[in-house]
């Protein structure tokens, strides 16, 4: 039986006010628990990781707050949004031995399936796609 594409969707969103890293840990916990209800727990560690990376960027480099969506989609794709309000691209650098930053995006390029930053609106969206296997 066909069902709608709509029925297939899960979708986690979250809004994020500027500067509230702690908010950082709590749309990891609440990503974890919606990729098990999702029966796709495989997923939890590195789109945690990567969610953590993206919204932590958003909030400490912009000093705006952010909006979060989580989807997973009909094909068994899970595609994670963080939506800032600047439009100032975000550069990946090579970070230094001793640097506690600046490797964020060099995750994001290793790990995901597929990435990208889009201008979008009032700001950008930075994205990333994970694979269920």
């Amino acid at each position: 039986m066909h069902q709608p594409e709509c029925a297939l969707h899960r979708r986690l969103h979250a809004s994020l006010e500027a500067a509230d890293l702690p908010a950082v840990r709590t749309i990891r916990r609440r990503l974890r628990a919606a990729l098990d209800h999702w029966g796709v727990p495989e997923l939890a560690d590195t789109a945690e990781l990567l969610t953590s990376e993206l919204v932590t960027n958003a909030l400490v480099h912009t000093g705006k707050g952010a909006e979060f969506d989580a989807v997973l989609t009909a094909e068994q794709r899970l595609r994670v949004e963080v939506h800032d309000r600047t439009s100032r691209l975000p550069g990946r650098r090579p970070p230094s031995e001793s640097a506690t930053s600046g490797r964020g995006l060099l995750l994001v390029e290793a790990l995901a399936d597929d990435w990208g930053v889009q201008l979008r609106g009032d700001g950008k969206v930075t994205w990333f796609e994970l694979s269920v296997l």
